[in-house]
């Protein structure tokens, strides 16, 4: 459990909190490149970090995030016009580039001057991966995007895909991190194992599955980037199933294939993102991506279609499935196929998640030894905070390297050291050299 104190803490991401200020010091997906494809398109509304923002892709493909407010009366600049070089307010014309600078002021007489002294809050944003990136702390200790290999990858390797999440951040990470709930959360009955079994389909869930080892043993190391954390179980009398992931200042996880029979060396791998809209809300990310090959048509839709694996959604990229109809839980399917009897593994997340309500409180918590990911995440992100606010600066931001990594599962024989082990899968592949 954590005290009331350490949960404000944590839960708390506006300007000025502590983990807000943290936060801020890395740079994190805002959208999706594709919501502002073109130049002069339409501007659009964000929220994150419990700031109101409005994005826009200028006339010569700049992209600007800025304060959502016209600093003249505090119109929504998503009214605005999107037109040479700059968003203009309807309110009194009113222009401003993708630097927050005023560059037009007509309702104002010329002789004034007065357009060089206006400027409203922009963030810097760039580009990859199909992502818009954006950075919100102070212009000074800026560092360079997270070198994730996906976000190199060329786009017949890649998807991104995000959907709404309607409580706090860290519920959303530390359900990420969790890697005991696989083998209840998201398995089958028995009975529909057995069924699978029988007709082949049950491979996936063969190490993972309820039928198995249902309280894996956990090793979990502080490393530079955050967290290692590997579950153990059982498989056979000479050897372990490893699952190997990572957890990534401060909110990114690396996902493996699920059985070793899949080759970790050559598979599809898939991550996490868990941005605070504020400090109810969360976008959920999930990016997935080959090294080595094109995905195919079907394994591309799967990952990152809107009604694939991960959806459907909405226009406002909020699930389909979601509280107001009990994520469409259907009891029957719940006693003779599903353990929850909810479709889809995001909307199994989400219901457990939101479930907890906006903002748990963690002073009530009983937690296990099937925990330990969660604690030692939630112990390193509170004392990261904490340092910042006594003046020390996290490495992390500064070192964007770090975050080239990949997560795997592997069978090694008992007694061997799973690091050790699973070193060569977990490496990253290189990035271009402009990244460095």
């Amino acid at each position: 459990m954590l005290s009331k104190e350490d949960n404000e803490l944590l839960t708390r991401v506006g300007p000025g909190t502590p983990m807000g200020n943290l936060l801020r010091r890395f740079w994190f997906p805002a959208m999706l490149e594709r919501e502002i494809a073109e130049p002069d398109s339409p501007p659009v509304k964000l929220r994150l970090l419990g700031e109101d923002l409005v994005a826009f892709k200028d006339t010569d493909g700049r992209i600007g995030i800025l304060d959502a407010y016209c600093p003249h009366r505090l119109v929504h600049m998503y009214y605005g016009r999107n037109e040479e070089c700059g968003l203009r307010c309807v309110y009194h014309g009113w222009k401003f580039d993708v630097n927050g600078n005023c560059v037009d002021m007509p309702s104002e007489p010329a002789e004034t001057n007065f357009a060089h002294k206006v400027q409203t809050t922009s963030y810097p944003a760039v580009a990859r991966g199909g992502i818009v990136w954006i950075y919100m702390g102070p212009k000074e200790k800026m560092g360079a995007p997270p070198d994730f290999e996906w976000a190199y990858l060329p786009k017949t390797q890649r998807t991104a895909t995000k959907r709404l999440q309607e409580c706090n951040w860290a519920q959303t990470v530390e359900g990420g991190i969790d890697s005991s709930h696989i083998s209840f959360l998201h398995s089958a009955t028995d009975a529909q194992m057995e069924k699978l079994a029988k007709t082949g389909g049950g491979a996936p869930n063969r190490f993972l599955g309820r039928g198995v080892d249902r309280h894996p043993v956990f090793d979990v190391r502080d490393v530079d980037y955050g967290v290692l954390i590997a579950a153990r179980r059982d498989a056979g009398e000479e050897n372990y199933y490893w699952r190997v992931t990572q957890c990534l200042m401060p909110f990114y996880q690396m996902i493996p294939p699920v059985v070793p029979e899949d080759d970790s060396s050559t598979a599809s791998y898939s991550g996490h993102a868990w941005v605070p809209i504020d400090d109810e809300n969360t976008w959920t990310w999930t990016l997935s991506a080959n090294p080595h090959r094109d995905f195919t048509a079907e394994e591309a839709d799967r990952s990152g279609g809107e009604n694939g694996m991960w959806g459907p959604i909405d226009e406002n990229f909020r699930p389909v499935q979601n509280r107001d109809n009990d994520y469409k839980l259907d009891r029957d399917a719940q006693v003779n196929n599903s353990f929850t009897g909810i479709a889809g593994i995001p909307n199994q997340d989400a219901a457990v998640q939101e479930s907890m309500g906006r903002i748990v409180d963690r002073n009530r918590e009983y937690l296990g030894q099937s925990d330990t990911a969660i604690i030692v995440w939630r112990r390193r992100i509170i004392q990261l905070a904490k340092d910042l606010a006594d003046g020390k600066d996290p490495e992390m931001p500064s070192h964007p390297e770090w975050y080239n990594v990949r997560s795997c599962a592997t069978l090694l024989k008992r007694g061997e050291d799973w690091q050790e082990g699973s070193d060569w899968l977990r490496s990253g592949g290189e990035v271009p050299k402009a990244a460095e």
